[in-house]
This record gives structure tokens, C-alpha cells and sequence, in this order.
């Protein structure tokens, strides 16, 4: 069956919103992934196993805890996020899916609660690498899957074999073909993040809002943080000062 728009569920999604909604200021997004980075290296502390061995689900599942536990611990984080679900069934642009699940929803407060900042988390390794990273990830923050409400998303990579965003992503995205599929407007550019490989990159977006009439349909360029975060076998063992058989 050929699947079709759904403008109502698009209606009552928006009602009252101008979209895409206002830019998050620069130094919120600096904490959000600060939190994110300290989330992971208290996981990667506590569940070695996990971060080490476990598959994407797995990693997400137990990082999206700690991140939750950090509400009732931490008043700057509090402040700022309420709450972080993982695999959140929302719609994508125009209604035609109703159940896509990012790997992450971060509500923040005093901000719509229809529109979470969303992130995407895959694990990079011998045999997953930018490629999937770019086409099973990335993508669908251009083409009105996630995160379509905002300005910006997240990208999360589980690193286990010691690569980086410079050598490995870095390369791939300034490649002719794959910067015009996915549509690089600003290429990868280092961003300090203490403790996690960092960078930014900026992308135009391949659909118009069916809400709305031209030129408020067009969602204009999407911000993407990219965190990459070490969790080859030896450095989690080494952080967690445990063994693994």
C-alpha cells in the first residue's frame, strides 16, 4: 500500500508553532554536550561490558539512563533538560510515518515538548563505519525523518576501533558525491568538547513543510554536533580498570 501525507496529524503537531522553531543558543548546545560526554564516561566507568562489547541498543539504552539520572543529581543539567527517552515513536514530516524512533529525545525545558532535540547514535568500528554512520544516520535529518521541527541534531558514535572524525568522516563528507547527497553546506569543523572528539557540520534539507505555504515551508539548514566517543575494548577496560574475557 502506498503510503500517503497525513496533513491532519501534521495540523495538530504544529498547531501554534512556527517552525522550524528558534535556533537553541550556542552555549545551551556547549552543555547539552558536555552532559552527553560526561553520561558516557560515567557509563563507560560503570558498565565496561557494555559499552565494550554491547550493540548500539545497548549502549544507547543504558547512556540514555545515566543522562536521566543526572536530572535528580545535577541542578545545571536539571535546569536545562527534563527528561530524555529512547526510541520515541514521533512522525516525520509530512504524516506519511507515524512511528519513527530516534535513538534519542532530549526534551528541554521551556521549550515545545512536541519537538525534542533528537540525536542518532551508531557504532563505528572494522566493519561499521561512515558510510552507515552517514546513510543509516545522517540522513534522516535531511530528509524530514528527525528532528524537522529544529535547527539542530545530534550524531553519536560509539568508537571502537580508535578512528577519527578528521581521518575517517572528515574525508568522506568533503568528497564530491557525498557532499552533494548530503547536501554539506559547511563542512566538518573541529568543536571542543572536553573528553569527545567533536565537530559540527551544516546541511541543507531535502523537504518542504506541508503545513504551511511558501517560503515559510522551508525548514532551511540543519546544525549537526558530532560526538564520537571512545569505546574501543582497551580504553574501556582501562577506565573501568576491569577485565573482560
Amino acid at each position: 500500500m502506498a503510503l500517503s501525507p497525513r496533513p491532519d496529524q501534521i495540523a495538530e503537531l504544529t498547531r501554534g508553532l512556527a517552525l522550524p522553531l528558534p535556533a537553541i543558543d550556542e552555549i545551551y548546545l556547549q552543555i547539552i554536550a558536555q552532559g552527553i560526554v560526561q553520561a558516557f564516561q560515567d557509563v563507560r566507568a560503570n558498565h565496561a561490558r557494555t559499552v565494550a562489547t554491547g550493540d548500539e541498543a545497548e549502549v544507547t539504552s543504558i547512556l540514555v539512563a545515566r543522562l536521566n539520572s543526572m536530572i535528580e543529581e545535577d541542578q545545571l543539567w536539571r535546569q536545562l533538560v527534563s527528561s530524555v527517552v529512547r526510541g520515541a515513536e514521533s512522525l516525520n514530516y509530512n504524516g506519511t510515518h507515524l512511528e519513527k524512533r530516534p535513538d534519542l529525545s532530549i526534551h528541554l525545558s521551556g521549550r515545545a515538548t512536541r519537538f525534542p532535540l533528537t540525536a542518532e547514535a551508531k557504532i563505528i568500528d572494522a566493519t561499521r563505519g561512515e558510510h552507515l554512520y552517514c546513510s543509516q544516520g545522517l540522513v534522516r535529518f535531511l530528509d524530514g525523518q528527525y528532528g524537522w521541527g529544529g535547527r539542530e541534531a545530534f550524531m553519536i558514535a560509539y568508537v571502537r576501533d580508535g578512528t577519527k572524525i578528521s581521518a575517517r568522516l572528515q574525508p568522506y563528507l568533503a568528497q564530491a558525491a557525498y557532499a552533494a547527497s548530503y547536501a554539506v553546506q559547511t563542512g566538518l569543523t573541529a568543536h571542543p568538547v572536553n573528553g569527545c572528539d567533536a565537530a559540527q557540520s551544516k546541511h541543507g534539507r531535502s523537504f518542504l513543510y506541508t503545513h504551511t505555504s511558501p517560503p515559510a515551508n522551508n525548514p532551511g539548514i540543519i546544525t549537526v554536533w558530532h560526538l564520537w566517543f571512545d569505546a574501543s575494548p582497551s580504553t574501556t577496560i582501562a577506565a573501568a580498570n576491569v577485565t573482560i574475557p
